[in-house]
């Protein structure tokens, strides 16, 4: 099976092929090596190698997603960390998983803002400053936008779960500009997530105008708010 095949079924849930030197019998598909191998969040502490090639792979991951967006061949990013494709399945079964740990950080720092946020005393602003930090932080990888839309309706994808919590704090902040009578009611904290990751799609296809997310942003709360945030 060739590399383009090889990632196109990992990329869309089906199990990759496991090439020659990983210690899974030849022709054997990448979930039975996760059934044997259940990966490093449910194993349990990580032998030192084993935690260097992972942050390897999470750094060259970010580096080649700055690069070339979050499609670039999972191959080249296995050759930017200096490890196999087996190496990189064993941490990761498929790109979805890969995108979820790199932009962990992002999703943590997204959610302690949303927590200080809870306190400023305009519920209407808070709501539209993490909004914007949102877009902001999916604008920075391309492809990311596009990639947490089509999570957005798969329970079992790795970006969806890593979404989760997002979605938890983002409708706390919802809720409370709602209580305060500046959203409308019917708006949802899911409806909101979209439109911000298909703002920052469209931002992403417009790199000449840096303005677009926030002009954006601003029509589509015109429609959803009862006053001026």
């Amino acid at each position: 099976m060739s590399n383009q095949v090889r990632e196109q079924n990992a990329d869309h849930g089906a199990a990759p092929r496991i090439p020659p030197g990983t210690g899974i019998p030849a022709g054997r598909p990448a979930g039975a090596a996760r059934a044997l191998d259940p990966g490093p969040a449910r194993r349990g502490p990580m032998r030192a190698d084993a935690r260097r090639n992972y942050q390897r792979l999470l750094a060259a991951a970010r580096a080649a997603f700055a690069e070339h967006g979050t499609d670039t061949p999972l191959e080249d990013v296995a050759r930017r960390a200096g490890v196999g494709i087996g190496t990189l399945y064993r941490h990761f079964p498929n790109r979805h998983a890969l995108m979820s740990a790199v932009f962990e950080d992002a999703v943590a720092d997204l959610l302690a803002r949303s927590r200080a946020l809870l306190d400023d005393p305009r519920p209407c602003q808070a709501l539209v400053t993490w909004l914007r930090a949102i877009i902001t932080h999916a604008s920075e990888y391309r492809g990311l936008s596009h990639a947490l839309m089509s999570a957005s309706h798969d329970d079992s994808c790795a970006l969806r779960q890593c979404s989760n919590p997002m979605r938890s704090a983002g409708q706390a902040l919802l809720a409370r500009a709602q209580r305060a009578g500046a959203v409308r009611e019917e708006v949802s904290i899911g409806d909101l997530l979209q439109l911000t990751n298909a703002i920052a799609l469209a931002a992403e296809e417009t790199p000449d105008d840096p303005a677009l997310a926030d002009r954006l942003l601003t029509l589509t709360l015109r429609g959803l708010t009862t006053e001026s945030c």
